[in-house]
């Protein structure tokens, strides 16, 4: 008989068990037919009788129980191949199934992988907002009292957002000197060009005039 250890399966338990048991009724069987064929030599050496004894008797019965027992072992036999089958596709099934959520899980091991990678870069990302010569935390509080409240994330917008408005300003004051600064030197130039202009008109004043200064100086 095989170790329970090794076949675990019920269909193949019963067979085994059904076929130990025909082992032993066909060892039984054996004996019996001996034993009867010596009795039947003995028997008819003695009084010349054919008629069956009781060993005979048994002997078919116990034939008869074989045979029925042979059937039974086929039975079971057939029975338990099939559910092997049964149980090989599930198997398969099974397996299957198991490299599908395998190669699942590879899947979702790279994913998680790649998402960490890309959250470690993002972290330490050096975003310009940490290079602006924002004003101190401190003194953007004393400014704004009503944001002391506010949480880190959002205090650093309001200091964004209050260094380019104030940005803006500067921009719109630096837009108006420029504009003041092209109109004094707009300014500047039209005046030396006017300059110029009377410079060339006193020379003129005076090279017209020499004649007449020369005349007097010869009168007086």
């Amino acid at each position: 008989m095989a170790s329970p250890e090794i076949v675990t399966d019920a269909d193949l338990a019963t067979v085994l068990e059904t076929i130990d048991i025909l082992r032993e009724q066909a060892l039984n069987l054996l004996e019996l037919q001996e034993s009867t064929l010596r009795d039947l030599r003995n028997g008819a050496d003695a009084t010349g009788s054919t008629t069956p004894s009781e060993d005979e008797m048994r002997y078919i019965k116990d034939q008869q129980a074989l045979f029925g027992r042979a059937g039974q072992v086929r039975t079971l036999y057939r029975n338990a191949v099939m559910s092997t089958r049964s149980t090989k596709q599930t198997t398969s099934d099974a397996r299957a199934e198991v490299d599908r959520l395998h190669l699942q899980l590879q899947n979702l091991i790279y994913e998680q992988r790649h998402l960490t990678g890309e959250i470690a870069a993002c972290e330490g990302y050096k975003h310009k907002y940490t290079n602006l010569p924002l004003i101190p935390v401190e003194d953007f509080i004393s400014m704004f009292p009503d944001k002391s409240d506010l949480s880190e994330h959002d205090l650093m917008i309001q200091r964004i957002e209050h260094e380019y408005a104030e940005r803006q300003a500067l921009e719109e004051k630096r837009q108006g000197l420029l504009k003041r600064k092209q109109g004094l030197i707009a300014e500047n130039n039209r005046r030396k060009e006017d300059l110029a202009n009377l410079d060339k008109d006193l020379e003129k004043f005076i090279e017209a005039a020499d004649p007449i200064i020369k005349t007097f100086e010869k009168e007086y």
